[in-house]
């Protein structure tokens, strides 16, 4: 069983989501749980990283992976950098020519391949994009294209 993580740029209460989580992935974990998908660019990011490598600790059996949105071919330097903090790294072919909305489809990817879907979810959270509002986050798109999916959706805002 596999959990991906999807979350807004910023979290509030940063501490507060921490404990939450920790408590939600000890649950998902003895389900069977033992893969974990993660992208980057966001503290949801960061902060489900940290967790799930600290649980890794008691949990040996833990892979992290390491889904990348940029870079289908990587130098070996950069993947050895890359597996000293996970166990796998690996770019899906089905965004080789997806451009600017390469994020768009990582997320849709680790979607498909997992059975838990944990966000970090605003429903009224209004994006940035270099000093403008944009319509949809990420974070937005990726919920609905989750529910659409209907996949186990555990949401950790508030």
């Amino acid at each position: 069983m596999k959990v991906c993580f999807i979350g807004h740029r910023y979290i509030e209460n940063a501490e507060a989501v921490k404990k939450l989580l920790k408590e939600t992935l000890e649950v998902v974990i003895k389900q069977g749980v033992n893969t974990f998908y993660f992208g980057s660019k966001s503290e949801f990011d960061d902060l489900a990283y940290e967790v799930v490598t600290t649980l890794k600790k008691s949990y040996n059996n833990i892979k992290r992976v390491y889904v990348r949105s940029a870079y289908q071919f990587i130098e070996k330097f950069y993947e050895e950098y890359l597996l000293k903090s996970y166990e796998e790294t690996y770019f899906p072919p089905k965004i080789e020519n997806a451009g600017k909305s390469s994020y768009v489809e990582r997320n849709f990817e680790m979607i498909d391949n997992s059975t838990y879907c944990i966000f970090y979810y605003n429903e009224n959270y209004v994006p940035l994009k270099r000093g403008r509002y944009q319509r949809n986050s990420g974070t937005k798109v990726a919920y609905k294209y989750a529910l659409k999916k209907k996949k186990k959706i555990i949401n950790l805002y508030k």
